[in-house]
């Protein structure tokens, strides 16, 4: 048994002590959107610092808890908030609560983002379901010591994300009258926004929208079989011909004012995972 296998026991153990329920589907919420926790019935809520082994975000407009509860029938796992590679976490670090609600019994991860749009047809305050990923981070989680007990060394990621919940959300969105985008999701490290030449050359190699997360979750993600919808707020946009000036408090402000569609998209898809 390694010590991070160990680790990831030992969290997933406190977690369950302190919450009766089996979740079915885990959720990270990123920047601006962790609110969606609070619509979560009957909620047992931890802090980041209080389970073992996790560090704390350290990131404006992420709470840094643990929700457990249901959410539309369908019993959750909820991050406020995640972990960083820019904070400096290692990769293992960040994607360490992957395997915690895999863990606990989780069977679909649907991760959410703030990012730009390199699309020119999409607008801020869009939301962009993702059907693929390029990993521009220049690291990987698995890297190192293989957690056979999650899954096989060398991972299939030829559908990372679900087709089947691509389509799901699709269809939910229509149901309710929410324009969606669908796209190519580009990870990179951070903290640094990109250049202009930079946001051109990924829009070239096929990108639609860029953030600084994700990626690592769901390369977790499909290493320990997890089903995995993705669901990208575009809070600005990143043309590299026209960029201008960004702030993180902009990202934010922007994730607020979606944040009702986005909350009533995901409602009516957790009632069906």
């Amino acid at each position: 048994m390694t010590d991070r296998m160990e680790q990831i026991r030992e969290a997933a153990s406190y977690i369950a002590e302190r919450a009766s329920i089996q979740p079915r589907a885990g959720l990270i919420l990123g920047s601006g959107l962790g609110v969606m926790a609070d619509e979560i019935e009957e909620p047992v809520t931890i802090p980041f610092e209080e389970i073992p082994h996790f560090p704390s975000s350290t990131v404006a407009g992420h709470a840094g808890k643990l929700v457990l509860g249901t959410l539309e029938g369908t019993p959750v796992a909820a991050m406020q908030g995640r972990f960083h590679y820019y904070e400096g976490y290692s990769m293992q670090t960040v994607t360490f609560p992957v395997y915690v609600m895999k863990r606990l019994g989780i069977e679909t991860l649907i991760v959410t983002n703030a990012c730009g749009g390199m699309n020119r047809a999409f607008a801020p305050g869009d939301l962009m379901i993702i059907t693929d990923h390029i990993n521009m981070t220049g690291d990987n989680p698995l890297i190192g010591p293989n957690l056979e007990e999650f899954g096989p060394r060398f991972p299939d990621m030829s559908r990372a994300y679900t087709p089947e919940l691509v389509a799901l959300a699709e269809q939910k969105a229509l149901e309710a009258g929410i324009r969606v985008q669908k796209g190519v999701y580009c990870g990179v490290s951070g903290p640094s926004y990109l250049t202009p030449a930079e946001l051109t050359m990924l829009a070239r190699l096929g990108g639609d929208a860029i953030g600084m997360s994700t990626v690592p979750e769901v390369i977790a993600a499909s290493h320990c079989g997890l089903k995995v919808l993705g669901i990208s707020c575009v809070t600005d946009m990143a043309i590299g011909e026209e960029l201008e000036p960004l702030t993180h408090e902009q990202v934010v402000e922007v994730a607020n004012r979606t944040r009702p569609r986005f909350m009533a998209l995901m409602k009516k898809i957790v009632a069906e995972v």
